[in-house]
């Protein structure tokens, strides 16, 4: 897969706004809210020109009876996909684009407060946001056809981030 990072876009916005109206339509009366995350969710970084969503939800198996409707506006259900508790989709324009993530979680889990803290984290500190995307466009010119090495290679200053994050979110 082909790491591609692109300057901010005001568009990011836009487009997460456009598509959680249909989210919400899929998700129907089990949603409780939905959440921009991710690097397009934070001003003035570069970023994969993919928009994530966290989405929490009152009960996540009752997700599994929206396959049908989240595949009906061009998703793919992954199931956990490798975290236990999570429902994740993918959207695709094409096989080697994908446009969208969905993460879904219960409300509750630690992983909405994990993903929330580092994002407003990022917001509230555009110094170590730069710092952020210094290192993703060092690691997509190092790394352009290998996303295992370009994740692998942001996974230390991620975690590291993660765990001021949540300190800081605390302490608010």
């Amino acid at each position: 897969m082909k790491v591609e990072v692109v300057p901010p876009d005001p568009a990011w916005q836009e487009e997460f706004q456009k598509e959680s109206q249909q989210l919400a339509l899929a998700m129907g009366e089990n949603i409780v809210a939905i959440h921009h995350i991710g690097s397009t969710a934070i001003p003035g970084i570069y970023a994969k020109p993919v928009i994530d969503f966290l989405i929490e939800v009152k009960s996540i198996t009752k997700t599994d009876a929206r396959n049908g409707a989240m595949a009906a506006i061009g998703y793919e259900a992954m199931g956990e996909f490798g975290l236990s508790g999570r429902r994740y989709f993918r959207k695709h324009r094409s096989p080697e684009i994908r446009t969208h993530n969905v993460h879904t979680y219960e409300v509750g889990s630690p992983e909405i407060s994990r993903h929330l803290a580092f994002r407003d984290y990022m917001i509230a500190h555009p110094d170590v946001a730069q710092q952020y995307s210094e290192l993703k466009r060092h690691l997509a010119k190092q790394y352009p056809g290998d996303i295992e090495s370009y994740m692998d290679g942001k996974d230390e200053f991620v975690k590291s981030m993660e765990k001021k994050a949540l300190i800081w979110q605390a302490m608010a």
